[in-house]
């Protein structure tokens, strides 16, 4: 027996224990289990049934040292009659006894009606269902206890029945013998709410799925090395020695480099790892190189993050360092402070984030994209939809087809992946391929076709592998939260009936669906408008605080379904801790009152051993073996949230069988005005602890770390309930370069299994249509771009034609979103270089409290210094900020306000200041004087 079938079978063990009874098998297993050991299984058959007879089976298996006991399991289960269980675990796939789930818990639903049914009447429709043994079983019990408890007895071997037939021959044989059950096994009708609501469940990646999503890779620099050479150094200045020098060019990237180099514009599609950012290298060289006399090149490159921005200035700062050819960067942490025209013309090269271009070309900052001749778009994929990527080609084609004489720059997009959007079929992927390229103006896509034994040499698929775990039970503590969150909606429900403030009305605890309800259900709130203003306000506090409760509550469902209990109950420890710091009002001291009410009971849930998540134990053995078998692994674990990261984290440093992995998180840097993520600082440290063979031989990350960030070689990469689309399985899978290394998702839920199946067809589509468009004549391929082009370009004509939405007249009333208290009038508004909004009214001030930040920084002209919030309530409202020589100037953000105009006194929700209707003033430092 190899390890690998070892291990898929511990995996998989819950399948095969929800399925087998050992006494059925164990005399096919005498050449391997001992007498001692089939007595011992057999007694806890008699005492605790087969579930943990099977337990006791599987254990004694896998602790089996001779050859060949696999093989004869193998044998056991067919001479024995469990065809199912022999066909799954031959090829490891067990997706068809899953589906027998749902038809078990619908036969548990109705077992109390099976006691009035005649068992042996069904019996012979049946054969192909249950074994042998069992329908003899069924035919004695009836013999000897009655009809009751024979019938009882067929449900407990249907229940465990491996065929995947058996519910619709059970259905037939319901209906063959009149029985008046047939009506309840209407599976369909039934069980269709229960199912879509467990669905739900997995709402948690739609954002994942969501094809506006942004993913990045690293940057590559397999190519550089210390040298004592510099081929692109310029002819006039002598080489001296710097921290990266170029190596020849592999023979697959001077490959992929050659329709760029000849001066056409190109999307070069390639594996993550194989050096896309040397290929830029080498273009940009030879096209600063190899400018017509008299005309002088301007490159731009761009990065859609910031930490993909700093990589990648940092790569070609150190390249063209000994050159004649300068470098430099802009990002939005340091545009508001740069001359940015001025940076661009006195440089060759400039690394920039895009949106800073487009704001840029906005306000006149630069005239066009003219004045570049060659733009490089790093995750090049990304162009669609509003993202920057796309509104800057939309400028770029707006100039081709109405001013053909002005001179545009070449385009070069770089990606590991062009996706499928949301093709079903191979045309349908061919046609999105070709929209990106229209949008890029692309007249080839390049990948490697003639090297590609040089690229598998440098670049290493990892296997991947889809372990279907064990879910997690329900648990004491998921009913005590659950109860508390019935209890708290019902609270709401007592005052509004809050259920109409959503269109979602189907929802479940301890899922992204309901998430998704909160947040409709606070937005509608913060609109809400009843005829007694004091009931209003009173009402709408009251909602929030309600839903913001429930929030935590259904967060720390989450967090135990994939972490510890005491992890989820720590959570909710500390955001009743930091509620009480603030100090109670009447609603929150009785939501708080019933927490601690179950808080003790909650703490010994906690630390019952019993009551441990069986799918940590599963991530356990993966970690434990992998580290048995190779020590010096390095692996990078993905997951969905932030809290999971430090959930996670904890576990594993106080995992007596893990905690020498030293474990490192790794985070995004968080939202705006949010306490949470990891600053650019912080994510350089950790990265770099673990690329200089640190301590930490694990990364702990969210999507940051498939979002280009530049990672040290591993070789187990694992995806714990972590997926997306096509795109996101091929950035991921890449952060395993080292050879032999492993992608393994790991999850409990069968739609995400299937997902990811589908995600590898995905990728071979995508292959194969690029494979498909790679073969068009030039004329057919340039006509198709050209096509796609001026369909897109009447599309942006016929949007110019529409009326931009007009400002509408008068003063508006900006009111608390949590508590309707007057917050200020419009006309009180002053804009602050174009972006932030203060409050011009000596008596907003009185309306506000403030608190320290607790991460006070500066950015630009500002310098944060406090939390704003309201005085009434605690809403969050913004924060205030030294700005030139003002203090503690308010900053506000407008989806903390509820906008009410005092004429109609209707309410309104704007989540962004660029969407409300109503005219703001520029802010004049003479109007503070004033």
């Amino acid at each position: 027996m190899t390890q690998e079938q070892r291990e898929n079978l511990f995996c998989f063990r819950s399948y095969i224990e929800k399925s087998l009874n050992p006494t059925y098998v164990l005399s096919y297993m005498k050449e391997w289990l001992s007498d001692e050991d089939v007595e011992k299984i057999q007694k806890e058959g008699d005492k605790e049934g087969p579930t943990a007879a099977a337990t006791l089976f599987l254990q004694s298996i896998l602790d089996l040292k001779e050859d060949g006991w696999f093989r004869g399991f193998l044998d056991a289960l067919h001479s024995a009659g469990y065809s199912g269980l022999y066909k799954a675990i031959q090829s490891w796939d067990f997706q068809l006894i899953e589906n027998l789930e749902e038809h078990r818990q619908l036969l548990k639903r109705i077992e109390p009606s099976l006691r009035d049914i005649d068992p042996v009447q069904l019996l012979s429709y049946l054969n192909d269902c249950i074994l042998e043994q069992e329908m003899e079983e069924i035919r004695q019990v009836k013999l000897n206890s009655g009809k009751g408890a024979s019938a009882l007895k067929l449900a407990q071997c249907l229940y465990r029945s491996d065929k995947e037939n058996w519910p619709k021959t059970f259905g037939i044989a319901l209906e063959e013998t009149n029985c008046d059950l047939k009506n309840l096994w209407n599976f369909r009708d039934d069980c269709r709410e229960v199912t879509d609501v467990e669905m739900t469940d997995d709402e948690d990646d739609s954002c994942a799925v969501n094809i506006n999503l942004q993913y990045m890779e690293d940057a590559q620099l397999d190519n550089l090395s210390r040298n004592p050479c510099f081929p692109l150094c310029s002819p006039s200045e002598p080489c001296q020695q710097s921290t990266y020098f170029p190596k020849k060019a592999r023979s697959y990237q001077t490959e992929l480099a050659q329709p760029a180099l000849s001066g056409k514009h190109t999307i070069i599609c390639a594996p993550t790892g194989s050096g896309k950012t040397f290929v830029s290298l080498m273009i940009c060289d030879h096209h600063l190189r190899n400018r017509p006399a008299g005309q002088k090149g301007k490159v731009v490159f761009l990065a859609t993050k910031v930490p993909v921005y700093e990589q990648q200035k940092k790569v070609f700062q150190e390249h063209f360092e000994r050159s004649s050819y300068t470098v430099a960067g802009i990002c939005g942490e340091t545009a508001t402070n740069t001359p940015v025209a001025m940076v661009i013309e006195g440089n060759d090269i400039t690394v920039m984030t895009p949106q800073i271009l487009l704001n840029c070309l906005n306000d006149g900052t630069l005239p066009s994209l003219s004045l570049f001749t060659l733009m490089i778009f790093d995750e090049c994929h990304n162009t669609t939809g509003n993202h920057p990527y796309n509104v800057l080609m939309s400028k770029y084609l707006q100039l081709k087809f109405e001013n053909a004489e002005t001179p545009l720059p070449q385009i070069v997009g770089l990606t590991a992946s062009l996706g499928v959007g949301s093709a079903k079929s191979l045309e349908e992927t061919i046609e999105h391929i070709c929209t990106v390229c229209a949008a890029l103006n692309a007249q080839v896509i390049s990948t490697v076709k003639e090297n590609t034994k040089d690229l598998e040499e440098i670049v290493y698929k990892p296997h991947k592998t889809i372990r279907l775990i064990q879910k997690r039970p329900q648990s004491r503590f998921v009913d005590i939260i659950s109860h508390m969150m019935s209890q708290t909606e019902d609270l709401a429900k007592n005052l509004y009936p809050i259920d109409t403030l959503s269109d979602i009305k189907c929802r479940s605890f301890g899922t992204q669906k309901y998430e998704q309800w909160i947040v409709g259900v606070q937005k509608r709130c913060s609109v809400l408008q009843l005829p007694n203003k004091e009931e209003e306000s009173k009402i709408c506090r009251a909602l929030f605080i309600y839903t913001e409760h429930l929030r935590k509550y259904n967060d720390a469902l989450i967090i135990n379904e994939d972490a510890r209990t005491q992890d989820a109950l720590a959570y909710l420890k500390e955001f009743f801790e930091n509620i009480k710091a603030g100090g109670f009002d009447e609603i929150e001291e009785k939501l708080a009152s019933n927490f601690e009410d179950k808080l003790q009971e909650m703490i010994a849930i906690s630390q019952d051993e019993s009551n441990e998540n069986p799918k940590l134990e599963d991530i356990t053995f993966i970690l434990e073996e992998e580290y048995r078998l190779k020590p010096q692994t390095r692996s990078i674990l993905f997951v969905k949230t932030r809290a999971l990261v430090a959930a996670l984290k904890n576990w594993i440093e106080e995992s007596p069988h893990l905690k020498h992995l030293k474990p490192d998180a790794l985070m995004g840097r968080g939202k705006r005005n949010q306490n949470t993520g990891m600053t650019l600082p912080n994510q350089k440290g950790v990265l770099d602890s673990f690329k200089s063979d640190g301590d930490s031989k694990m990364l702990i990350a969210t999507s940051v770390a498939d979002e280009g960030i530049d990672i040290a070689q591993c070789n187990l990469v694992l995806l714990y309930e972590y997926i997306g689309n096509v795109i996101k399985m091929i950035q991921v899978r890449g952060r395993g370069r080292a050879k032999d290394s492993k992608c393994i998702l790991v999850t409990s839920k069968s739609e995400r299994a299937e997902t990811e199946k589908n995600n590898m067809l995905k990728e071979e589509m995508m292959n194969k249509a690029i494979n498909n468009l790679q073969k068009w004549d030039e004329e057919t391929f340039t006509q198709k771009i050209k096509d796609l082009q001026m369909k897109q370009k009447l599309k942006q004509d016929s949007r110019k034609k529409e009326s931009p939405p007009r400002l509408l007249p008068g003063s508006r009333r900006l009111l608390c979103g949590k508590c309707k208290r007057f917050a200020c009038d419009s006309e009180s508004i002053r804009v602050i270089e174009g972006a932030h909004h203060t409050v011009l009214d000596g008596n907003f001030r009185n309306r506000f409290l403030t608190q320290p930040h607790n991460k006070p920084n500066r950015y630009g002209n500002f310098e944060k210094r406090c939390k704003l919030y309201c005085n009434e309530c605690h809403h969050d409202w913004g924060i205030t900020v030294k700005y030139m020589n003002l203090e503690d100037l308010p900053v506000i953000k407008v989806e903390s306000f509820s906008i009410e105009d005092p004429v109609s006194e209707r309410q309104y929700y704007f989540r962004k200041w660029k969407d409300v209707d109503f005219p703001m003033k520029a802010f004049a430092i003479e109007e503070m004087s004033s």
